[in-house]
């Protein structure tokens, strides 16, 4: 299971690679992993500024359906259609290709108070 350093995580199993004011957002592998076969990804809030913590879409597996939460505080300039179209792509590359939505970050500094990858590692083995 990877955990990139240069991610910030919430305790959700959201990460987000910030780029200046702008960030992408995806599920992490062990995300991926606890959901298993992954059917359907619907997300539809492409336009919007959502708030930290609110749902931003909705990951239908086999056996359960995940909400997906926003790390951060944005509004949603694209959504990743390849995503959407193919969601079992998350699982070889949830971290590149693999991404939800980009936004612009309304508050960059809430970037600060998620999880680094070390943290976010010794969250999911307890």
């Amino acid at each position: 299971m990877a955990f990139p350093k240069e991610l910030k995580y919430a305790e959700s199993h959201e990460w987000l690679r910030v780029n200046g004011e702008e960030a992408y957002i995806g599920i992490t592998d062990f995300a991926v992993s606890e959901l298993n076969d992954l059917i359907y990804i619907e997300i539809e809030v492409e336009g919007e500024t959502l708030e930290k913590g609110e749902e931003f879409g909705v990951i239908e597996a086999s056996k359960v359906a995940s909400k997906v939460y926003m790390p951060v505080s944005g509004e949603v300039l694209e959504v990743n259609q390849d995503a959407l179209d193919n969601p079992e792509m998350l699982k070889d590359d949830a971290y590149e290709n693999g991404w939800l939505i980009k936004i612009r970050m309304t508050d960059p500094s809430q970037a600060n108070a998620l999880l680094d990858a070390a943290a976010y590692e010794a969250l999911t083995k307890k």
